[in-house]
């Protein structure tokens, strides 16, 4: 799984370098947020704008990270565009996951 993480304010910004995510790497994605959470990060941007197609198997991934975080933090997602927006409008997961069209504007949100 190739991303780039860094701390902004109390935030986590993960920044997906993969094209693709999918079942191959889905596994790895729900490690990267589950060992994330556990070790304290309860404000997690996910940049999605390098990421041209999503499956069920990633979008899985994020669900359980939003289970595992439950009421004690937010995850926002950033930059989804073309099929990867369309996944969560067409699965009507744009009215679970915040959705923003930028990094910047995700991180504005969770500051307030």
């Amino acid at each position: 799984m190739k991303f780039s993480e860094q701390n902004i304010g109390g935030a986590l910004l993960l920044i997906m370098e993969e094209v693709r995510l999918e079942a191959s790497n889905a596994p790895a994605l729900r490690k990267l947020l589950v060992d994330r959470i556990e070790n304290g990060s309860h404000q997690i941007v996910i940049d999605l704008q390098r990421v041209s197609f999503m499956d069920s198997s990633a979008l899985g991934a994020l669900i359980g990270a939003i289970k595992k975080l439950g009421p004690l933090g937010t995850l926002a997602l950033a930059g989804a565009n073309g099929p990867v927006l369309q996944l969560f409008k067409l699965t009507r997961m744009d009215k679970v996951f915040s959705l923003y069209p930028t990094t910047a504007d995700a991180l504005t949100r969770l500051e307030e």
